[in-house]
């Protein structure tokens, strides 16, 4: 407890006092001899006197029941011989100028103050008036002075005790229970004024929108919506009488004494003693200054200076009252946002120090304080050279549990700062209140993060390992400092992505090459990118060493980094260190990424060639089929080089197929008929150079006719070449077949001269009927085609002449009916189909 509120006795007097009222430093008391005395508080030093101001001995010939001061309006309410009465309160006696004659009856009133806004921006009071008068409650407005009708009356259940109005509802004390009247009638019941016994009900307005009621020896408070705070309550010594709000503080009247109590905290703040048989409190409608009673005495009970009762509690770690005095300080914005600044942070590392570690980060978060400042509440987390310097005291003797709950407030406080940084790193540090923050400004932004992330990596560690990877990832850990902790740990696998992250691939595939992890290796090399090419082939060397099939991916996997390598520098460096995956590789990019690029195309050739070359033909049947297909569909090698490097004795069908492709049919044929002895490929070669239909095309069959008429006629002329003893003799048969089948494929005149003179005209009847019906059929082509552009020429002349009969007259005189001008001589006309004539350059408008 500390020392609020100090007490001075005003004056012991002979009347018996029945009510207060009080504004600013007057003091207005009715006596039960229905006198009404006003006195003028004096303050001297630390003393306080009264001036008796005003005396008027006939106010009323009964009891004052009730006083109420509109200090704005300058009226005094009262309600003596149960009428409501409105006075003037600068009148020396306190002249009456209205009655409300309806209110005959009263017990008590309350009013309510509505501050407006005109329509000319003039701020105005609406007074409103509740007075219980039996089992009804009659509202009332005031105006002129006077007190109008508002509404109807409204009727209750039992016969009001108290009452308290704030804003449209008014919240009624019964005698054993309390409930909530809306303007419009509605009765909400909240809850009994005791559980055991029938109390009277005694409350008290706290905001514009709160009461506070008393339950016994507990009050609570219950807002105009009916709701009740359950998270705020006040615990009395005995049950009150009568209550007084002076924010923060609830004053409450016990026997023989004034408690005071503070809602947040919810503690006891000072019992003040010296009030025998008090009876009333009234506040002066000023801050930090009210009055109480008993029946002949009368006390001022002053707050304490604001600046000395924070001192006090400050001390005594009652942050949450200080912070709560210093916003109704008269301090300036300035002084104040420092103190409340100040405090707040007081409040912050008290409560982590009370192990309410939730609690403090939150206002550490609101403070915008330095992070730094907050990772140094835990020692262990700080990077090595630092810790033990400057370092505040630690919390000790943390059970496991509270340790964990420390570790896990932190990383709630580091992840929320991280995310304020983190949206604009170009910008001033800004703490969360919007203020910048200038400890913090003296840093830059990637070095917090840096702090951060790195004391993020800590707590997880020691709470949820799970959440290191994707922090990792964010890329802001201190490299050296987080690669301790990592070895420390074991966490090989963050390791590697703290090292690709901070861009240290050179030692995250050591790593991942020590651990003889081939898969993460192979994921690891594949997104590096054409910029890291030394070490793709530098670390796929061991890889392709162990598994070249698995190893082969760093090359061909489907993802944009590998696509964009420098395929002839991997084909160089497969070539001299993996030749086993250059044909698998150079099928890839051929096939799979569709690479038309020579080099590649003539690279797979020749690994073709070489690997028939050194397996020989009969084990490497699959390579020839794949050889002979790829010469026969790709159009991107280069054939002369190709046919430079093919043995002479083996490959031969490939050879022909690479002649073929350079134009060579005779020597193509040569290999097909001499070498290979296989006439019905010569046949199929001839069909596709046909098909193909080139310049020359149709002497394909005749050469092919003249090699079986004459085998010694070989164009081609290969070391090591071996003939086929199938061909090696004329097979005029065979010429004579092939002559008739493929009649309609070849010049006939050119046909005949290699025919030996000694063949019979009927062995070639068929051939020449074919030839001739061929002839015939072309010549009656160029007759009919002949004919038909003779008539189209034809059609074209009669359209000539029928347009040339046309004529069209235009003078000075005609108009452009687009443009609405006259044709001058120089002027380039448009005739449409219509008749209409136009200027050329108006022909796109009309």
């Amino acid at each position: 407890m500390h020392e609020a509120y100090t007490v001075s006795s005003l004056l012991k007097v002979t009347y018996q006092i029945e009510s207060l009222a009080a504004y600013d430093d007057n003091l207005l008391i009715g006596t039960r001899q229905g006198h009404l005395c006003m006195y003028s508080l004096l303050k001297n030093d630390d003393k306080c006197e009264v001036q008796l101001m005003r005396y008027n001995k006939t106010f009323s010939k009964k009891a004052v029941q009730q006083l109420e001061v509109i200090s704005d309006n300058n009226l005094l309410i009262s309600l003596t011989d149960n009428l409501v009465q409105v006075h003037d309160l600068n009148a020396i006696h306190f002249t009456t100028l209205h009655q409300v004659q309806k209110s005959k009856g009263a017990t008590f009133f309350t009013i309510n103050i509505k501050k407006q806004i005109s329509l000319t921006g003039e701020v105005t009071n609406l007074v409103r008036m509740a007075v219980a008068v039996k089992r009804k409650i009659q509202l009332y407005y005031l105006k002129n002075n006077e007190f109008l009708p508002l509404m109807n009356d409204i009727n209750l259940n039992d016969i009001p005790k108290s009452m308290v109005w704030c804003q449209e509802a008014i919240c009624i004390g019964f005698k054993g229970e309390y409930a909530l009247l809306e303007l419009g009638g509605k009765q909400t019941d909240l809850f009994p004024t005791s559980s055991t016994r029938s109390n009277e009900p005694c409350m008290v307005k706290v905001s514009d929108t709160t009461f506070a009621l008393c339950r016994e020896s507990q009050t609570v408070l219950v807002n105009v919506n009916g709701e009740t705070e359950r998270n705020k309550a006040l615990r009395w010594s005995d049950v009150p009488v009568m209550l007084a709000w002076d924010e923060p503080y609830a004053l409450g009247i016990l026997t023989d004494s004034v408690e005071v109590l503070t809602l947040e905290p919810s503690i006891l703040v000072q019992t003040l003693t010296d009030l025998p048989k008090v009876r009333f409190i009234v506040s002066s409608q000023k801050q930090g200054l009210l009055y109480a009673a008993s029946i002949s005495q009368f006390w001022c009970i002053q707050a304490v200076d604001i600046a000395k009762q924070r001192e006090v509690l400050v001390n005594a770690k009652q942050f949450q009252l200080a912070l709560n005095l210093t916003q109704i300080s008269k301090e300036s914005e300035d002084e104040k946002r420092e103190k409340i600044h100040h405090i707040q942070t007081l409040l912050a590392y008290d409560l982590f120090h009370r192990k309410q570690f939730h609690e403090s980060m939150k206002e550490f978060l609101k403070l915008g304080t330095d992070a730094y400042d907050v990772i140094r509440l835990f020692p262990d987390l700080l990077p090595q050279q630092q810790q033990g310097i400057d370092v505040p005291e630690p919390v000790r003797d943390l059970t496991e549990k509270e340790l964990e709950t420390s570790r896990l407030a932190l990383i709630d406080y580091l992840t929320e700062i991280r995310r304020i940084k983190s949206s604009d790193t170009s910008q001033p540090n800004i703490n969360a209140t919007g203020n910048l923050n200038e400890k913090q400004s003296s840093k830059s932004i990637n070095q917090l993060l840096q702090i951060i992330d790195t004391t993020l990596l800590k707590c997880y560690l020691q709470t949820n390992d799970a959440l290191v990877a994707p922090l990792l990832r964010l890329n802001h850990c201190h490299l050296i400092e987080t690669e301790k902790v990592l070895k420390k740990m074991g966490k090989h696998n963050e390791l590697i992505i703290l090292y690709q992250t901070k861009g240290q691939h050179r030692r995250a595939l050591e790593l991942l090459q020590s651990e003889g992890s081939i898969d993460r290796t192979i994921n690891y090399l594949q997104h590096l990118g054409a910029e890291n090419m030394g070490l793709i082939l530098e670390f796929s060397d061991w890889v392709l060493s162990e598994s070249p099939e698995e190893g082969l991916k760093i090359f061909t996997e489907d993802i944009v980094e590998v696509e964009s390598l420098p395929r002839p520098r991997i084909l160089d460096f497969l070539l001299k260190s993996h030749k086993s995956v250059v044909i698998p590789y150079l099928e890839h990019v051929v096939h799979t990424w569709e690479d038309t690029n020579p080099l590649f195309h003539n690279a797979l050739i020749h690994q073709y060639r070489e690997k028939i070359v050194n397996e020989g033909p009969a084990s490497s049947e699959h390579t020839r089929k794949k050889l002979l297909q790829f010469l026969e569909s790709s159009k991107q090698y280069t054939s002369e080089n190709i046919l430079s490097s093919f043995p002479t004795d083996i490959l031969l069908e490939e050879r022909a197929v690479v002649l073929g492709r350079l134009g060579k049919d005779e020597q193509a044929l040569t290999i097909y008929v001499r070498a290979l002895g296989d006439i019905q490929k010569a046949e199929n070669y001839c069909k596709k150079v046909y098909e193909k239909n080139l310049p020359g095309c149709q002497s394909v069959y005749v050469s092919l006719i003249k090699l079986v008429l004459n085998p010694d006629s070989c164009p081609l002329s290969l070391p090591g070449l071996n003939f086929s003893p199938k061909t090696a003799q004329p097979d005029l048969e065979l010429a004579l077949r092939l002559l008739e089948e493929h009649a309609n494929h070849m010049n006939p005149l050119e046909a005949l001269a290699i025919l030996p003179d000694s063949v019979p005209v009927s062995r070639i009847h068929k051939f020449l009927l074919v030839s001739l019906q061929q002839v015939v059929q072309e010549r009656r082509n160029m007759q009919l085609m002949n004919g038909l552009l003779y008539a189209e020429h034809l059609q074209f002349q009669e359209q000539k002449l029928t347009l040339q009969s046309q004529h069209v007259l235009v003078t000075d005189l005609n108009v452009c009916p687009v443009c609405k001008k006259r044709f001058g001589n120089q002027s380039a006309l448009v005739r449409y189909p219509n008749g209409d004539v136009v200027h050329y350059s108006c022909q796109d408008k009309k």
